[in-house]
């Protein structure tokens, strides 16, 4: 039986760990023209206290196409991708949870939910609901779906505090937000929105991947910079505290 090690073994050698810095949105973590944020952090109230994406996504490569085929493929091997995506979500938050806690000011999170589809016409549950509730050791005892696709409809992409409708009261919860795949972040502030408005203190999101494209502007050349291996021992709020020298208070 593979373990968690095993299966991202995998996955270690195209991952792309994002290190925050100058030219780096340091909301999303996307590159930029030497802005502190991008086009779409700087123009959008934020609704979420903190996120870390686990690696670049860079479309059409390896990472990408495992993001987009686990809710395409069916059979053996869409519940393969499933499985082999659920261990790195597992790997990350096992050792860097308690970073993404510390960022947006809480001990730890109450709750952990998922970003909904906003394709009307994809059966439930969805396979991101599986891994983060069935799969994904730290986060299935406190997985709940917290969240719904609005009653109007809405573009897909566009951000919109009705996008989502939350099923219940949150009582100033603090809540963990799983996405796979964050492009402009619309779709998780919008969920973060709908989390806030429902009572929400506290609400952070991990997304697998961090979507962007090689061939945009400098993409190509700042993505040939990370030269590094990805380490598993860093997240971007490890990495944030070391540059600013402050010291690092929880490395796994």
């Amino acid at each position: 039986m593979p373990t968690v090690n095993d299966l991202t073994a995998l996955y270690e050698s195209f991952l792309l760990a994002p290190v925050p810095g100058p030219g780096v949105c340091r909301t999303c973590l996307t590159f930029t023209d030497g802005h502190a944020q991008c086009y779409p952090c700087s123009t959008r109230q934020s609704w979420l206290d903190a996120m870390a994406p686990i690696s670049y996504s860079v479309a059409h490569e390896q990472l990408h196409h495992a993001l987009v085929s686990y809710k395409r493929m069916n059979g053996v091997a869409g519940r393969r991708l499933q499985v082999e995506l659920a261990a790195l979500l597992w790997r990350f938050l096992a050792g860097h949870e308690r970073c993404l806690a510390h960022e947006a000011g809480v001990a730890h999170f109450d709750l952990v939910t998922t970003v909904p589809s906003t394709t009307a016409q994809r059966d439930e549950p969805q396979p991101l609901a599986r891994i983060v509730g069935e799969l994904c050791g730290p986060t299935r005892d406190r997985y709940q779906p917290l969240l719904v696709r609005g009653r109007d409809p809405t573009p897909p992409h566009d951000f919109d505090t009705h996008k989502f409708e939350p099923t219940r009261a949150l009582d100033r919860a603090a809540i963990l937000l799983i996405d796979d795949t964050w492009t402009t972040g619309a779709t998780a502030q919008s969920a973060a929105a709908a989390l806030k408005r429902a009572g929400a203190r506290t609400v952070a999101a991990v997304a697998i991947g961090r979507h962007l494209k090689r061939d945009w502007r400098e993409n190509g050349t700042r993505l040939r910079g990370l030269v590094e291996r990805f380490d598993w021992d860093s997240c971007v709020h490890c990495v944030s505290a070391s540059i600013d020298s402050a010291p690092v208070w929880h490395r796994k």
